[in-house]
């Protein structure tokens, strides 16, 4: 049977600690919050209380609810005030030689029975366990921000973890309502393992200025429903946490140099730039602490083209393709009042004969199967019939722009518009070095004409989505090849941790294995990156002819 707890101390009340106080006290359990000093005890304090009042002002907690749960937290300076507890989660900043002192401190002060608990997100639960003289009772209970609403919680098992302790703590979390995932100890557990790679890929974006960090941040909500883009989400965490998590999982992890953390990030916590917490990060916030997003030199100003000034001139759109993105492209364009030539290279007529239709068009998409050869020959045709000073568009999203472009003798004109789904509201504006400033600005109106985001990057494997998105979901294979966790604990943590809209593996049975394994391989033969080759198990999944991993 469970052990119940009637009774947890919580050390450290930063932001972390002061919502994992909140949850243990709005389920009734009796809190003791433990903070170094007085200041930091009375900052502590505020966060519970600021947190609790929000609540209350928003309907989702009663005002005699938010007294009650007041009223079963005791806040106290130094760890003797945990004599009596049942359990105590510490919560303190992610540096080893602190939380170890704290154990072995914990370790003195509390009841012999007593579990002692790290809400860590990335350093060695067995290394914190090993600084007392009951390891067989230190676990992790690494809950995720904001800690009342996020349903997550990772329970971390060290090697001598009593399997007793891994009950209770699991019984403990379904009492909080939350969902726990149990994993052994590992660099980043699942979360950050799989989230902090990604981040740190989507600095590398910014600091080579492959894209603006709107645009990066746009990508990846409107590409793939995520919640925040990555850099807004960096200032959100922190980035001096950021730094250290990947520091971290870059030391304890095998040294993958995707978690080696980007020069820049290094920088701005050098420079203090912290993000929320200090009011600058990559973006810059009315105040410390804010969420509100302020102009900075960084801000596209009023020199952003609108639609309508942008996409002049452009009244008549070839479409070049006979499949389901060709028809969702003429429907678009359709839709958002162009005339629309339709040109379908399955009529059996030879290119040239088939294109006259284009002559008098004002811009040109060509939406055929991915395959270069026959690509570039199409571009090479377009040439010669469109008239001057016409876009030749691809829809590729995974070939080189490029070398369509120097098919042409109008490489300055050609731009690749990766759309989505039609019902995604994003264009990816891809330039290549060749590609004017011109065709660029009027590609991006054409997208709003559309009303579709246009976000611009570089002709590069992936381009902003790809790139970022295809790298996790091989991460994620590449753990469960590892046998550390389940598809479905790992599609748990990444939709009820980190707020995803669906899980890696949820995704992956969306847009295929061997879709998967082409991406993944194109990435890798372009970057020659160790860390982006494909996970020997989803190539072994392909080959077999296998659809899921579930």
């Amino acid at each position: 049977m469970a052990r119940e707890f009637t009774s947890v101390g919580v050390v450290g009340l930063g932001t972390m600690g002061a919502g994992i106080v909140e949850v243990f006290a709005r389920n009734g359990i009796d809190v003791v919050a433990v903070e170094i000093s007085e200041a930091a005890l009375e900052r502590g304090r505020a966060h519970l209380t600021g947190s609790t009042d929000r609540a209350v002002a928003r309907g989702k907690l009663a005002a005699a609810d938010r007294d009650a749960l007041l009223g079963r937290v005791t806040f106290a300076v130094g760890l003797d005030a945990l004599r009596t507890v049942d359990l105590v989660i510490e919560a303190v900043p992610e540096r080893l030689d602190l939380k170890q002192r704290i154990f072995a401190e914990l370790d003195r002060v509390c009841r012999p029975d007593a579990i002692l608990a790290t809400n860590t997100s990335s350093l060695s639960v067995t290394e914190l366990a090993v600084a007392t003289a009951r390891p067989d009772q230190v676990i992790g209970l690494h809950f995720f921000n904001p800690a009342p609403v996020m349903k997550l919680v990772e329970v971390v098992r060290t090697v001598v973890t009593s399997a007793d302790v891994v009950a209770d703590a699991e019984a403990l979390c379904g009492r909080l309502g939350k969902v726990d995932v149990t994993i052994n100890d590992r660099a980043g557990f699942i979360a950050n393992a799989l989230l902090f790679g990604y981040l740190n890929h989507a600095v590398g974006m910014f600091e080579t200025g492959y894209a603006t960090r709107e645009d990066i941040d746009a990508a990846m909500k409107l590409g793939c429903g995520l919640p925040m883009g990555p850099l807004a989400l960096l200032d959100l965490i922190g980035l001096d946490t950021a730094y250290e998590i990947l520091n971290t999982m870059y030391r304890r992890g095998g040294r993958d140099r995707r978690h080696a953390p980007v020069p820049l990030l290094r920088q701005m916590v050098t420079a203090g730039l912290l993000g929320r917490k200090s009011g600058r990060g990559f973006y810059t916030y009315e105040r410390p602490g804010s969420s509100k997003v302020v102009p900075d030199e960084h801000t596209p100003g009023p020199a952003e083209p609108s639609a309508t000034d942008g996409a002049r001139g452009i009244a008549k759109v070839g479409v070049v393709g006979a499949g389901a993105t060709a028809a969702g492209l003429i429907e678009v364009f359709a839709r958002a009042g162009y005339e629309v030539v339709s040109v379908d290279p399955n009529t059996g007529q030879s290119w040239p004969a088939t294109l006259e239709q284009l002559a008098d068009v004002d811009l040109v998409i060509e939406a055929v199967a991915e395959e270069l050869d026959a690509k570039k020959a199409l571009f090479a045709s377009l040439d010669k019939i469109c008239k001057p000073g016409v876009v030749l568009a691809t829809t590729t999203s995974s070939l080189p722009v490029i070398e369509l472009a120097m098919a042409t003798g109008r490489p300055a004109d050609v731009v690749g518009l990766h759309f989505f789904d039609p019902a995604v509201p994003l264009v990816e504006i891809v330039r290549t070095i060749r590609t004017s400033p011109q065709t660029t600005v009027l590609a991006r109106a054409v997208c709003a004409a559309l009303g579709k985001t246009g976000v611009i990057c570089g002709d590069r494997a992936g381009f902003i989505v790809n790139a970022l998105l295809f790298p996790y979901l091989n991460d994620a294979v590449r753990m469960l090849e590892a046998n550390y966790s389940t598809v479905d604990d790992i599609d748990h943590a990444m939709k009820l941790g980190c707020g995803y809209p669906v899980g890696p593996f949820e995704l992956l049975d969306t847009v295929g294995l061997d879709v998967a394994l082409a991406i993944q391989r194109s990435l890798y033969r372009q970057l020659r990156e160790p860390g982006l080759a494909p996970v020997p198990l989803l190539e072994q999944m392909v080959t077999a002819g296998s659809h899921s991993f579930r």
